[in-house]
């Protein structure tokens, strides 16, 4: 195998034209180039100088790998530097990916930080749910997935890195105008004969499960997974719903009252990479700032 340092000697040779002077201009000894040049022709497998007396020139093999060696050595530096980059925050890039609600209230913050503090690090992102966000994430398609899981179950996640950040209670929204507007809790059970306004069927799991451990079937009238469209809808009075409160944070209730439902349903809110990710330093930085965001 040819090494990066043979071919800094072996130009040097070329361009002095001696070992004592390739020694001199290198800071090293005579002997040192010699050894050296000896172990390139020998990875080689062919002479790559002809000495004659004092004088050394360049086989036809030589004069190739000489001319290669420029290129090579460019390119070695090149790539050094852009790590020496990357690894002091210089530079570097992180896909990112994200459910709505947490795009709209944890990364803005994060992503900020982020930048004030590292410049050079490129953030990109996108919106996916869990599951197919930690799909996403085993596929290689971002360094970074802002998820969330109901319970304490998580064995899907053992081959990845969790950073959890926080807990999120699900809120309840009835119209302004509803008899249990203005309750400090209501129990979920007590929503048994209203309109519900829910998400889409995998979405809507948590809730119907809640609802169900209460004795009732909820009553689906309207299926949206935009939030501000629920809120909307309730705030009409065509319903009631349960909403995150990360969810309710990023959107103004208007015409809709929040009430806190018993039994309390929370989902944490977690920061998922692969290990290898987790030892990049812009990943890293990123996972502490989404940290800093959620302990605000």
């Amino acid at each position: 195998m040819i090494e990066a340092r043979h071919l800094r000697v072996l130009r040097a040779v070329a361009a002095t034209g001696s070992f004592s002077a390739a020694a001199r201009e290198l800071g090293c000894t005579q002997p040192a180039v010699s050894q050296q040049m000896k172990a390139l022709e020998s990875s080689a497998g062919t002479p790559l100088l002809i000495r004659t007396g004092r004088e050394m020139r360049l086989t036809q093999a030589g004069e190739a790998l000489v001319r290669h060696a420029s290129g090579i050595l460019a390119g070695l530096t090149a790539a050094e530097e852009e790590i020496a980059a990357i690894a002091g925050l210089r530079a570097g890039r992180v896909r990112l990916v994200s459910f709505p609600s947490g795009s709209s209230t944890l990364v803005p913050g994060a992503l900020a930080a982020l930048r004030a503090a590292h410049p050079g690090t490129r953030v990109s992102l996108v919106e996916a749910e869990p599951p197919r966000s930690v799909e996403m994430l085993r596929e290689g398609d971002c360094d970074i997935a802002l998820a969330f899981r109901y319970g304490t179950s998580g064995a899907e996640w053992d081959d990845l890195v969790v950073r959890p950040l926080l807990t999120d209670r699900l809120i309840g929204l009835v119209p302004e105008g509803h008899r249990l507007a203005g309750a400090d809790a209501v129990g979920i059970g007590e929503l048994a004969e209203e309109s519900w306004i829910a998400g889409c069927p995998r979405c809507r799991r948590q809730l119907v499960e809640v609802c169900e451990e209460s004795g009732f079937t909820p009553r689906i009238d309207f299926a949206t997974d935009d939030y501000p469209a629920v809120i909307g809808l309730v705030g009409a009075g065509l319903g009631v719903a349960v909403l995150p409160e990360l969810a309710i944070e990023s959107v103004r209730p208007k015409g809709a009252r929040t009430v806190s439902v018993e039994p309390a349903v929370e989902r944490e809110i977690v920061a998922l990479t692969l290990p290898d990710l987790a030892q990049v330093p812009a990943v890293a930085a990123t996972l502490d700032q989404l940290s800093l965001a959620a302990a605000r």
